[in-house]
């Protein structure tokens, strides 16, 4: 299955917006590149996966992970070609391989745990659970934020990955993610 992801690489700064189910990761990526006018790259697996529910109202299984993360990765690809000097990245690989060990006791193929210790993001926005959790035929854990959160951040410090816990409302999350990343800018 590696040798099916290839992350193109690129000059551009890769900001990850990354955390838990439901806590503002969408309205924050299309936020943040309106805001540095580029591209974000959406979430590959959640019209997969609602697609999925719709006409099967089946949930997402092992055998769904790589075909969403090779959506992913392919749409990461494709927008880099658009994208201005940063991109947004609304998921990763890294959140697929949280999904899979928090929904599947502890497994993710090797292959995409291998792929996030190789591909490349900058920095990392994880998303933190003081918003209200909101209902979806997709989410499944409005009981276990905390413990989805602590996993989320404790995957990153495995991974030795760059990040700030972003809280607060829309607006203080905003402009945040903008100190931030002007900062990262200004180095680059």
């Amino acid at each position: 299955m590696e040798k099916d992801f290839k992350q193109v690489p690129s000059n551009l700064l890769k900001v990850v917006i990354y955390g838990p189910e439901s806590t503002g990761k969408t309205t924050l990526a299309r936020q943040l590149a309106s805001h540095y006018q580029t591209t974000w790259v959406e979430e590959f697996a959640r019209d997969y996966l609602q697609n999925k529910w719709d006409q099967k109202k089946e949930v997402c299984s092992r055998a769904d992970l790589p075909i969403i993360v090779a959506g992913q990765i392919q749409s990461e690809n494709e927008a880099i070609i658009k994208a201005k000097q940063i991109l947004i990245c609304d998921t990763n690989i890294v959140v697929s391989r949280v999904w899979s060990e928090t929904h599947f006791k502890g497994y993710c193929d090797p292959q995409i745990v291998a792929c996030c210790k190789k591909f490349h993001y900058d920095y990392y926005l994880l998303t933190g659970i003081d918003v209200p959790w909101q209902k979806d035929d997709l989410r499944d854990r409005p009981n276990n934020r905390q413990m989805m959160f602590d996993y989320f951040k404790s995957t990153l410090d495995q991974l030795r990955e760059n990040y700030s816990v972003l809280e607060g409302n829309q607006d203080q999350r905003l402009r945040k993610a903008i100190a931030i990343i002007d900062k990262l800018l200004k180095k680059t």
